[in-house]
């Protein structure tokens, strides 16, 4: 087997953590390079006295000051801010890139690692959503490799393996519908924080979880799906899987589907990144077909789940539409979570964004950032109001 090593970013995060878990069961062939986290220095020095990496960033230089103080001499190169991201990322002679930076910031991270030809296993849909012709482009050029490690982009991703594109005819991806399956709009009006962030088969961090119940986290995977894959918006569909499951599916052309089903553990599509393009072993409870049965599926009614369309319109607009539903979404979300926008409002509000703000061609990052920022300015001007 490969020795990697390995960049983790959002080391404190949910999918960070449980990358490290993964680093911990391959210890002969997966190795920690460096690690980026947010504030958290004190779980972060932890990791840093078990890992060993050779930098390690912060978002802060408080932070980056007060966890320099808690290694008291055993320190690796500890750096902060937007450049101490770019420096965990490309100076730490990583192999690969494990991407779980929350939000926007991930997206200059996963374009620097690309254009040093490092691959990306990466659990930032933000950066496909964003800038998803930019970031495919990068890998390309550089002859690096995009590795989904979002549960339902990775399972296309596993489906596709050894599969002819012109036998494809569509790609399905699966929701579970969230806490709120069945719910009506009337029920939706009362829905609180803590409701919301009770997710029925995953563990996820805030805005994924409230994301995975508006399902516009399934918008962001259509928009994900179109450049990983680079298949046509109308041939990518999704079905509501309640029992989480059937992770996706695919659709050859001659009717026949070969669906990827497995436990709901983030460690699965985690290892199958970095691993790529072999498979190992892994300690996690198989799949038990029967005591999961029975596994159903519904339509994703369009008037019930109205962020797949906004999704859908937003890749359709182009440019830079994308990255401001993106950047929408998060402030939404953010106001939902604080109490100050209702549950059933959060798209709404985010459509009315997407209206309001002007497009340009997404011809680079900067050009992106700044429609993230002018749109984030819009959304907090409408939440004033």
């Amino acid at each position: 087997m490969a020795h990697k090593r390995v960049a983790v970013l959002g080391s404190t995060g949910s999918v960070g953590m449980q990358a490290l878990d993964v680093v911990a069961q391959h210890p002969g062939h997966l190795e920690v390079a460096s690690l980026a986290a947010g504030s958290n220095y004190e779980l972060l020095a932890d990791q840093v006295r078990k890992w060993k990496p050779s930098v390690v960033s912060l978002a802060t230089e408080s932070s980056a000051n007060a966890l320099r103080n808690l290694l008291d001499g055993e320190s690796p190169e500890i750096v902060w801010g937007d450049t101490g991201l770019m420096l965990a990322t490309t100076s730490a002679d990583a192999d690969v890139v494990l991407n779980a930076v929350v939000g926007a910031a991930g997206l200059a991270a996963t374009h620097a690692a690309l254009s040093h030809g490092i691959d990306v296993a990466l659990a930032n849909k933000e950066s496909l959503v964003m800038a998803g012709e930019l970031i495919m482009e990068a890998a390309q050029i550089n002859t690096a490799t995009v590795l989904p490690v979002d549960s339902e982009p990775n399972a296309l991703h596993q489906c596709l393996r050894g599969t002819e594109a012109a036998t494809v005819r569509r790609l399905v991806l699966t929701a579970s519908g969230g806490p709120f399956l069945g719910w009506s709009g009337k029920d939706l009006d009362h829905v609180t924080p803590e409701h919301a962030l009770e997710h029925p088969t995953w563990k996820m961090g805030p805005r994924i979880t409230i994301d995975s119940a508006t399902l516009m986290n399934k918008g962001f995977e259509i928009i994900e799906t179109r450049w990983l894959f680079g298949v046509p918006t109308q041939n990518i569909d999704v079905v509501i899987h309640p029992q989480s499951v059937v992770h996706s599916l695919i659709e050859l052309v001659d009717g026949s589907m070969i669906a990827y089903a497995g436990p709901t553990d983030m460690r699965l599509p985690i290892q199958d990144a970095l691993s790529y393009p072999e498979r190992w072993t892994q300690g996690i409870e198989p799949l038990d077909l029967v005591s999961s049965a029975p596994w159903t599926f519904e339509q994703a009614e369009p008037e019930r789940y109205p962020a797949l369309a906004l999704a859908r319109q937003a890749l359709e607009m182009g440019g830079t539409a994308p990255a401001i539903l993106n950047a929408a979404d998060e402030v939404a979300v953010a106001a939902f979570l604080e109490g100050r926008l209702s549950f059933a409002r959060i798209i709404p509000f985010v459509a009315k964004v997407l209206e309001g703000c002007d497009t340009t061609n997404a011809d680079n990052i900067e050009t992106i950032l700044e429609a993230d920022a002018a749109a984030r300015s819009e959304a907090k001007r409408h939440l004033g109001e």
